[in-house]
């Protein structure tokens, strides 16, 4: 009878390797960096460290690498992501119903997002969600400038906001693209007509700064130009805004819908710069098979189909 080879004991036994393996080297893949993967992880570097020589032992590659500064996967790492990638996606289908009932679904999901997005519509598809699936449980959680990071770590199902990154492992449609424009005063000397460029820059502006976490891309554009806005005021978040423009001088720049459910008595005016905000829906590709959430991005879709947004 044949005999087995006695395994080499400073060789890493591949069936030692579980998912979490797996799923430390696509965020490690995904972020270009081992400080930035054990944030996103909530872990310490020296955890990510180890897990990825754990790897390194066992498929007998650097998989990573240092140049010029940066982190650098190799060839082969390239594929064993799309791998681990695939794997977890597979995964997670597996775990799903496979037939799936939206009016007896008791799971929970979990959106991130911001003020923009829950100002007119995440009510909108909360009631569309709520009708089809009475025994969904929905919860939704600001997405603070890093709903990417709460995709990764596993506290966010979907992000529905603006998203300018092109990391492999998400997917991503574009639900709403709108202008800015200008929010103030009736009393303002500017109500009632478009301003040029040059006007709009001496105005008092009301900034908006989400608490340093995200640039609006009108702002982006005006320092492409050369140009600073002249801002007596900043505040972390379109909230209240209306209230803080009325019988002032200042002029906020908003998204075109969000000025619509502000204050009524308020004027509106079109921004001159051409720097439209593009509100997407993302998820992970761990979420692409799941059945609940291909349901909830049909019913999002149609939600803002319905809304002629």
């Amino acid at each position: 009878m044949a005999r087995h080879k006695a395994a080499d004991p400073c060789v890493m036994d591949p069936y030692q390797l579980d998912f979490r393996a797996f799923h430390l080297l696509t965020v490690v893949h995904r972020e270009k960096s081992f400080s930035r993967a054990a944030e996103a992880l909530g872990v310490s570097q020296s955890v990510v460290s180890y897990g990825i020589e754990k790897l390194r032992q066992v498929f007998g590659d650097p998989l990573f690498v240092r140049e010029g500064g940066h982190t650098v996967s190799t060839e082969r790492c390239e594929g064993l992501a799309r791998y681990a990638s695939d794997l977890l996606a597979e995964f997670d289908s597996m775990q799903q119903q496979p037939r799936f009932n939206p009016s007896e679904i008791t799971a929970t999901l979990t959106f991130a997002c911001n003020y923009y997005e829950r100002s007119f519509l995440i009510p909108a598809v909360v009631a569309k969600l709520r009708r089809e699936a009475p025994k969904l449980n929905i919860e939704v959680i600001d997405a603070s400038g890093s709903g990417h990071r709460r995709l990764i770590d596993g506290e966010a199902d979907m992000l529905i906001g603006p998203y300018r990154r092109a990391d492999a492992g998400f997917f991503e449609k574009t639900l709403i693209r709108e202008q800015y424009v200008c929010l103030m005063d009736a009393s303002h000397p500017a109500a009632g007509r478009d301003p040029t460029l040059e006007e709009y820059l001496a105005f008092d502006h009301v900034l908006i700064t989400y608490g340093g976490r995200w640039v609006s891309p009108y702002v982006s554009e005006i320092e492409a130009m050369g140009h600073r806005l002249n801002a007596p005021l900043k505040v972390p978040s379109p909230a209240g805004i209306d209230r803080i423009v009325a019988g002032s001088d200042l002029v906020a720049t908003v998204p075109r819908r969000l000025a619509q459910i502000q204050d009524s008595t308020l004027a509106t005016a079109a921004c001159p710069i051409d720097a439209p905000l593009e509100v997407k829906m993302v998820w992970s590709v761990r979420k692409q098979h799941s059945a609940l959430m291909k349901w909830a991005r049909e019913r999002i879709s149609a939600t803002v189909a319905e809304l002629s947004l």
